[in-house]
């Protein structure tokens, strides 16, 4: 069998830790009077270039697709031979035992229609003249891309998709799948993109049309027939692209000023790297890519808006079923963090089960090809626990397959945290945990009591412990997040073995207060009596059993007493419910038996109620 050949599973094979894939085309059958599109007509023929990576299963289960950003293509992973230069696009993430496992799922990516790489668009014969589309090619919009998605989909025999997975414009057209086909998709990773595009974004967009329209050699967009195309405009509209991709950051370390010793100054060339760097790749982008195609995507780019579209992002996901990942970036501009903020939050006030995550990396929006290994980690995480079975309304569950591990805040026996905050929470309630680690806790009450939850926590590696467990998770400093969440969103918002590192804690009380209708907190009592003895004798700071640091390596801002945090909740009018004092030896014990509980207690468990 050549390496070309097709295996009866699909289009891909792995050799010598390669995996080699070929492409199909497949006519897709349209009805009597073509596929209508959502603002201007019909196409009577479409064809649909497309790669496929792994097997189909029997229940026909497994399959995820891959929407492509604006100037890739179907040839998302592997290798059509030895002789090829590099891989797919994103063959990283893609392959036997990467994020997206090929010994798992099946896996699809596909031109998308406008495209110019076998997909049906302007380049491709107009079956009524047997000429390119050229000008007479229709507009298309994100929802006629993603509609030719499904009808292939559909047309390969997959009733529904294991997840959706795109970053920028392809993390768009996941969005829009989980709009548009809510009983086909279970998961939805949407990287570096948002329902719709920034002003500031739409600038740069519209600008790189214009150069592009405003080539004398584009004509009215029928140029295939003719010697000279339109390469200039293509050229500059990619440039400007370009510079949207980077940060001012990645732009430094890779170009900073340096210049090459020969550049031409009468043609105003400056010989920067920056200016060598935008011509070369630009040029590269012209000798692959078609004029026509770049106006018609990054129209449909510039005028997605799921919020305009539906009158609401409220509207628009109301009846999708399905668990979001979505990753920002921390310096991208293109779709800046902020957007994807805003859209967890709307997906929460929805009760959909939505993860968030912000990346920090230098790179820009172009992060999510360059820098995938923290990437991989939590798609293979989000993914790792998919159910065989239909898309239905989510629910937030956990099964525990991780290992108990203690999280970043959890500075004694772990298992005092499930005994302690499950003595005050009612079965079947739904929890935040400011400061979850690896989501222990909720992985745990759900187990016992059948509780439910949501985990916040800034370590990157506990965020991926969550998402292994399936506990959805909010990455990022619980003083910025904190407005993701709606009033009385949670029966009880936990914070145990936090509330000392945080630089705000009366702010924090007060915003689980907002977000739920009790809180609980554990916090370890530093007025304890051998605390005070090793300050009173040794002169030295305390290293209390409770919580096992030098004073150096301490990460706790605020060492108090349960007297001080008294002092604090009346200082905020909130108040104490209840009070579970904790001795953790017989001394302690007998202490907070005769009512001495500032100074016998090693750990304290409060319950929290407003007074208004």
């Amino acid at each position: 069998m050549s390496e070309f050949q097709l295996t009866p599973e699909g289009t891909s094979q792995q050799h010598q830790d390669r995996l080699y894939v070929s492409s199909e085309t497949r006519k897709l059958t349209l009805p009597p009077a073509g596929l209508p599109l959502l603002h201007s007509g019909s196409l009577k023929e479409i064809e649909v270039k497309y790669e496929t990576y792994g097997s189909l299963n029997a229940q026909k289960a497994n399959a995820v697709l891959i929407c492509t950003p604006l100037s890739m293509d179907h040839h998302a992973a592997g290798w059509y031979s030895d002789q090829d230069e590099k891989p797919g696009w994103w063959d990283e993430m893609i392959g036997p035992g990467k994020a997206i496992d090929t010994n798992i799922y099946y896996v699809i990516a596909s031109n998308m229609l406008g495209g110019c790489r076998g997909t049906t668009g302007p380049s491709s014969l107009n079956p009524d003249t047997q000429k390119p589309y050229g000008k007479d090619f229709p507009r298309i919009t994100v929802e006629d891309i993603v509609q030719v998605q499904a009808l292939l989909i559909e047309q390969l025999g997959i009733p529904y998709l294991a997840a959706v997975i795109g970053g920028s414009l392809g993390g768009m057209q996941a969005l829009q799948w989980s709009v548009a086909y809510p009983d086909k998709v279970k998961k939805c990773i949407c990287i570096a993109a948002a329902p719709h595009l920034s002003p500031q974004a739409l600038g740069f967009e519209i600008v790189g049309r214009k150069a592009l329209l405003n080539d004398k050699n584009f004509g009215s967009g029928d140029f295939y027939d003719k010697p000279e195309t339109p390469d200039e405009g293509l050229a500059l509209a990619r440039m400007i692209g370009l510079l949207t991709y980077l940060s001012a950051d990645s732009m430094e370390s890779k170009f900073s000023r340096t210049r090459k010793d020969e550049y031409d100054a009468n043609c105003f060339e400056t010989g920067y790297d920056v200016e060598n760097y935008l011509t070369h790749n630009s040029q590269k982008f012209v000798s692959r890519f078609d004029a026509n195609s770049y106006l018609h995507i990054t129209y449909a780019l510039d005028t997605f808006d799921l919020e305009e579209s539906h009158g609401s992002l409220a509207n628009a996901f109301e009846k999708s079923r399905a668990e979001f990942l979505l990753v920002a970036l921390s310096s991208d501009w293109l779709f800046p963090p902020s957007q994807s903020r805003h859209l967890c939050r709307e997906l929460l006030n929805l009760g959909k089960i939505a993860s968030l995550v912000e990346l920090d990396s230098p790179y820009g929006h172009d992060a999510f090809l360059l820098e995938v290994e923290n990437l991989s980690k939590l798609i293979g995480a989000f993914l790792e626990r998919n159910e065989v079975g239909p898309p239905t309304s989510p629910k937030m569950r956990s099964t525990s397959t991780v290992e108990n591990q203690t999280g970043s805040h959890r500075v004694f026996d772990p298992s005092m945290d499930y005994g302690l905050v499950g003595n005050l929470v009612e079965p079947g309630s739904h929890i935040l945990d400011i400061g979850c680690g690896d989501g222990e806790l909720i992985d745990n009450l759900y187990l016992s009591k059948q509780v439910t939850g949501f985990g916040i926590d800034i370590d990157l590696e506990n965020v991926i412990k969550c998402l292994t467990r399936d506990v959805p998770v909010v990455h990022g400093d619980v003083n910025k997040v904190f407005n993701l969440f709606g009033y009385n969103s949670f029966d009880y918002a936990v914070l145990s073995q936090t509330i000392q590192m945080l630089r705000r804690p009366g702010f924090i009380l007060k915003e689980m207060l907002r977000v739920a209708k009790k809180s609980i907190i554990v916090f370890p009592n530093f007025g304890h009596f051998r605390n005070r003895l090793t300050l009173g004798l040794k002169g030295t700071m305390p290293i209390a059993d409770a919580v096992d640091f030098k004073w150096w390596e301490n990460p706790d801002i605020h060492q108090f007493s349960f007297k001080d945090f008294q002092k604090l909740c009346a200082v905020e009018n909130i108040m104490i419910e209840k009070v579970l004092p904790i001795g953790q030896s017989a001394l302690s014990r007998s202490m907070i038996r005769m009512g001495m509980v500032n100074t016998g207690a090693d750990v304290i468990v409060v319950r929290l109620g407003s007074k208004h």
